[in-house]
């Protein structure tokens, strides 16, 4: 991995410093500035403010060296991120390692905060619970890996507004004695199963008087349940759902009154402190994309996503 050295601002003049700075009069013969002698010196001039201003702006709106904009993710988060070996219009290249690629949700956002700062992305593959540390020691940019701003998480790095926000839903079969559930209570005595290690496993535990299944080890391995009749009702990705009930006809989404607590993940990029004007303006950019746009990107990278 590249470690890239940052340039602040503060190694830079100023706004308010150049706007101090005389013009010093240039004598036909040397030059030499006399007290009381010569023209006054001339002060800068409104286009000359702008310009000083415009420059201070893009100097403060600046992540890393200012042309390879590293994107830390893990590479292996399908939708939101994961790792091909054929260079597409999707892609981004992975810059610690030789001919691979980065495709996925995430990677698309990034593409779009990298055009605005006017650099070109690669993608930095990490584990996860590196990323925040990699982000304050200069080893990438910006972390766009599906993660969600949390209190302790924003302690260590400033979060952008969210890019999407996903959430915990039930699926069941449309045959189950659970199909037409409303509330947990309807619930009771069905077997119920998420993805080990994830808050789809976790929140079961919100739901009285169920049968909390040993999770599965990936969502494949969930979904393979509920379609086997291992289990009764499966927890699943709300943004990921139409593509599931597209793939499996015979699945429904239950319509619940009631929902579980804590459970909303927004998709949340970060970038070192101190560094607001490139926040804002990665905000500007996320703010940008409208919500069926945000839905269609999700979409097609499901499509896209590794089977």
């Amino acid at each position: 991995m590249k470690a890239t050295p940052h340039v602040y601002v503060s190694d830079r003049v100023s706004r308010r410093d150049f706007l101090k700075i005389s013009s010093l009069v240039a004598g036909m013969g040397g030059v030499m500035v006399l007290s009381g002698c010569g023209p006054a010196a001339q002060e800068p001039t409104t286009d000359d403010a702008d310009e000083a201003g415009d420059a201070a702006d893009a100097a403060e709106a600046t992540l890393g060296d200012g042309v390879t904009l590293r994107v830390g993710m893990e590479a292996a988060y399908a939708p939101y991120n994961w790792q091909v070996s054929e260079e597409s219009e999707y892609t981004i290249p992975i810059d610690n390692v030789d001919g691979a690629y980065a495709d996925g949700y995430d990677v698309q956002v990034a593409k779009r905060i990298a055009e605005a700062l006017g650099m070109e992305p690669v993608a930095v593959k990490l584990d996860f619970s590196a990323l925040i540390d990699s982000l304050n020691n200069g080893q990438i940019d910006i972390v766009c890996a599906g993660m969600s701003v949390d209190p302790d998480r924003a302690q260590s790095a400033d979060f952008s507004d969210s890019y999407i926000d996903d959430d915990i839903v039930m699926i069941t079969t449309s045959d189950s004695p659970y199909a037409g559930a409303t509330t947990f209570a309807d619930l009771a005595g069905a077997s119920v199963m998420g993805q080990a290690a994830t808050m789809y496993d976790t929140v079961i535990d919100q739901i009285p008087d169920i049968n909390h299944m040993t999770p599965g080890e990936t969502v494949p391995a969930v979904v393979e349940s509920l379609a086997s009749g291992t289990s009764d009702v499966i927890t699943y990705s709300m943004l990921s759902v139409p593509k599931l009930l597209e793939t499996y006809p015979n699945f429904v989404e239950l319509e619940m009154d009631d929902k579980f607590e804590g459970s909303v993940m927004p998709d949340n990029a970060a970038i070192a402190k101190g560094q607001d004007a490139v926040l804002e303006q990665i905000n500007e950019v996320i703010n940008a994309i409208p919500e069926d746009e945000r839905q269609q990107m999700w979409n097609d990278c499901m499509d896209r996503q590794p089977a």
